[in-house]
């Protein structure tokens, strides 16, 4: 997020709006699930993305090593996978549950321990560019458990997890 920026300059706390969106150039995705974990605290995540940076990924590293993420589960995309493999170390010690996949979607679901819901469906990739994105935040449990389904399936029946691709080639080079 810009630093002269707040969350309440573009959007209202999840208690207080059950649906809303913005269009903006000060909010990153880190930053909303940040913003959503401090509402609704410990939480699996369920991110799906084209591509991931390196800056992304620090950010998710801190978020998790506050204890604030139970589970991460990470789709990428298969095309971006020349980025992703420069970055395959570092996805693999940060997330445990990356997979591969056909995929273009930018979706986070966040569900806390206390059985709240957020979905998200947005702009960005996991990367900072400081363009105008947009997304669409909401906290209705219907929209969650289709968009979850759907992740679900997704990674159960069309993709390759990373971490397996990880130890198969250390394995192939060992």
């Amino acid at each position: 997020m810009k630093r002269t920026a707040s969350m309440a300059d573009v959007l209202k706390p999840l208690s207080e709006r059950a649906s809303q969106a913005y269009l903006s150039n000060a909010v990153q995705v880190a930053d909303l699930l940040e913003w959503i974990l401090e509402q609704v605290g410990k939480a699996k995540v369920w991110q799906t993305s084209f591509s991931i940076s390196e800056e992304f990924l620090r950010r998710l590293f801190f978020i998790e090593k506050s204890g604030r993420v139970s589970e991460f589960n990470l789709v990428l995309d298969h095309k971006a996978t020349n980025k992703t493999m420069k970055l395959w170390a570092f996805i693999t010690q940060v997330i445990e549950r990356t997979y591969l996949t056909d995929n273009h979607s930018k979706i986070l679901l966040v569900k806390a321990e206390s059985g709240e819901t957020v979905s998200v469906i947005t702009s960005q990739n996991l990367t900072r560019g400081n363009r105008h994105e947009s997304a669409f935040i909401s906290t209705d449990k219907a929209i969650f458990d289709t968009l979850h389904a759907q992740v679900t399936d997704l990674i159960d029946n069309h993709s390759v997890p990373l971490y397996d691709l990880f130890k198969q080639r250390i394995n192939d080079k060992s």
